[in-house]
């Protein structure tokens, strides 16, 4: 029987074995080729397999975002890590001794060229990898998730309002950019003939983010139910309910996804209707939560204890 408190180990590359284990070996300092740069290790959930993958990758730093850059060593093709974010943008970040979650976000447009100006400025071998490749080099920012920082959550009821805030703050996210989206859009269409713009990409991970982040923590919880009934017969009935509502939720989380799917055509008054409606559902969902399981999950110590 597999053990739950062991996690599998994520893929590497036979070539990146060797620089992942001295990376971690050494609070994130290597030698070799990568002696004396700036280096991270990043974990993906794989685009088609669903399977983790870590890669060491180069940073930069510009005004603040921890920034990496789908160089591919100058190559035609985005490497996989980026592909796998687009699909998956909830990551795990290792920089230096400390390990992290993520959102990744790439930049577009003139932001994109804007950071990417800096980061040759700073590190002038990306502007090599651009020359030589007509495939427009992606910068993506690493976001921290609620998870980022270490928890000062002290007991389980303090950790669910820490991840509730984080994902209520991912679902204002998805408010604001739908909204800078569409105003985006109606000014481009002012033009006439002028094309329909794609999907902001901010706004798609954000949008992915929110929705596998708050399908992962229902099913966390979930499986944590059956223990917490036993222990508490008279939370039976609210426990009941709450699984009731994660269905309706993960109902509301797909039709959040095809709601965003469909903005580059939506009538913008209808999808603001839409979306103020699902998040009031999932707001209140959240509150409920809140209030039916705090008591019960302040006598709760956290982080849990292994069983011996």
């Amino acid at each position: 029987m597999t053990d739950p408190y062991v996690p599998t180990a994520p893929h590497v590359s036979d070539f990146n074995i060797p620089v992942v284990e001295e990376f971690r070996a050494n609070g994130g300092r290597v030698g070799g080729m990568f002696e004396g740069g700036d280096l991270l290790l990043l974990t993906t959930t794989g685009a088609r397999s669903g399977h983790e993958h870590t890669t060491p990758l180069g940073f930069v730093r510009v005004e603040g975002k921890l920034l990496v850059i789908g160089s591919a060593g100058g190559s035609d093709r985005h490497p996989a890590w980026y592909h796998n974010v687009l699909a998956h943008p909830v990551v795990t970040v290792e920089l230096g001794a400390e390990e992290f979650a993520a959102v990744a976000v790439p930049a577009e447009g003139a932001e994109r060229d804007r950071l990417f100006a800096e980061i040759v400025r700073l590190v002038p071998g990306y502007g090599d990898y651009q020359a030589g490749t007509a495939r427009v080099l992606p910068v993506v920012a690493l976001e921290r998730t609620a998870d980022a920082a270490p928890s000062e959550a002290a007991n389980f009821a303090e950790k669910l309002v820490e991840i509730h805030t984080w994902l209520r703050a991912q679902l204002r996210d998805v408010r604001v950019e739908a909204d800078a989206f569409l105003a985006e859009r109606a000014a481009r269409q002012e033009g006439a003939g002028e094309p329909k713009p794609g999907l902001n990409l901010q706004l798609r991970q954000y949008c992915l983010a929110f929705c596998e982040s708050l399908h992962y923590h229902h099913t966390s919880e979930e499986t944590m139910f059956p223990g917490l009934g036993e222990a508490n017969p008279h939370l039976e009935e609210t426990l009941r309910r709450l699984s009731e509502e994660h269905r309706t939720v993960d109902r509301i989380r797909g039709e959040l996804e095809a709601l965003l799917g469909d903005l580059p055509t939506a009538d913008p008054e209808v999808f603001r209707r839409q979306l103020a409606r699902m998040t009031e559902e999932l707001e209140a969902h959240l509150d409920y939560e809140e209030s039916a399981l705090f008591p019960v999950l302040t006598a709760i110590p956290f982080p849990p204890s292994r069983p011996a």
